[in-house]
């Protein structure tokens, strides 16, 4: 009938797409819908340069803010497992400065034993326990999660450089009270502290750092830590003056004699200021130095 409604046999052109048949590999979706999706997803997708490159990654992440966040996930990371060795090497230190107050009675030898018990505490954790550290990160694979991060490598350094030295802070100024009161020096520039920890941390950690990089295992990462901390024991803590000669010549390439030195001058009635701060400039140098080439080491162990 004219007018009427469709024949049974007859469909709407949106029908026949809709019954199309799936063997004959038809599409159940509409070519406008297809087409509108792939216009989207083009719209999504980065611009691509002319030539057929891909478009360029975001930039690195700027140093600063770099450091600081390495440094915030050490220190929390760190917090709970490096408080027990802490209080070890702060115990380990005052326990040291008793058995030498048996036969050192004061001068010399009483500032020698007191500012190198005192920089001990710092050498335990920033150079043992540091060159544990990366020693076991290298064998455990670690340095591959830092690799990938857009981070520079200087700020991975610094920021578990940082962290492990900052655990030092208390039992170092501890430490140094302790041994001030068992021979009676005096604490007038004991604030002095306050740059020796930060410097002789830092030429330690970088120290510590480049030992656990290099070792080409974590046992000898171990070992090497252990060494370098019996060194700053026994170069630090005796007296300079009562070391043999060649013994003497190695105190002088720990990094850790110059803070010592400086340390150990602040408890004169008068210190000498300018030489203090030479000691101070050197340990600076040294610092610097080891941190340098921590930072080497590291490139070199993340990109074998």
């Amino acid at each position: 009938m004219v007018g009427g409604p469709r024949a049974a046999g007859a469909a709407s052109p949106g029908s026949e797409v809709r019954r199309g048949r799936l063997g004959d590999g038809v599409s159940v979706v509409p070519a406008q819908a297809v087409a509108g999706t792939g216009a989207r997803e083009a719209r999504d997708v980065p611009a691509r340069a002319e030539d057929g490159q891909a478009a360029p990654l975001a930039p690195a992440a700027r140093l600063l803010p770099a450091l600081c966040a390495v440094y915030r996930a050490q220190l929390s990371r760190a917090r709970v497992a490096r408080i027990p060795l802490l209080f070890v090497a702060t115990f380990q230190s005052i326990g040291i400065m008793v058995l030498m107050r048996g036969v050192v009675d004061g001068g010399d030898e009483a500032r020698a034993v007191v500012s190198g018990a005192a920089v001990l505490v710092v050498a335990f954790v920033a150079l043992n326990l540091l060159a544990q550290y990366f020693g076991q990160l290298r064998a455990g694979g670690g340095l591959d999660h830092y690799a990938t991060l857009p981070v520079p490598p200087a700020a991975v350094v610094l920021g578990a450089a940082a962290a492990y030295a900052s655990f030092t802070v208390p039992g170092t100024v501890v430490t140094a009270v302790t041994g001030c009161l068992l021979f009676q020096l005096p604490m007038t520039h004991l604030w002095v502290l306050a740059a020796v920890l930060p410097l002789s941390g830092a030429a330690l950690a970088g120290l510590g750092a480049a030992l656990g990089l290099l070792a080409p295992r974590p046992e000898l990462a171990t070992l090497c830590g252990q060494l370098g901390m019996s060194a700053a024991l026994l170069l630090g803590v005796l007296p300079a003056d009562r070391l043999p000669a060649a013994i003497a010549y190695a105190r002088d390439l720990l990094p850790s004699t110059y803070g010592v030195e400086a340390l150990a001058r602040s408890f004169d009635t008068r210190p000498d200021w300018l030489t203090v701060t030479a000691d101070l400039g050197v340990c600076a140098a040294v610092g610097a130095l080891s941190l340098a080439i921590a930072t080497w080491a590291y490139r070199r162990a993340a990109t074998r």
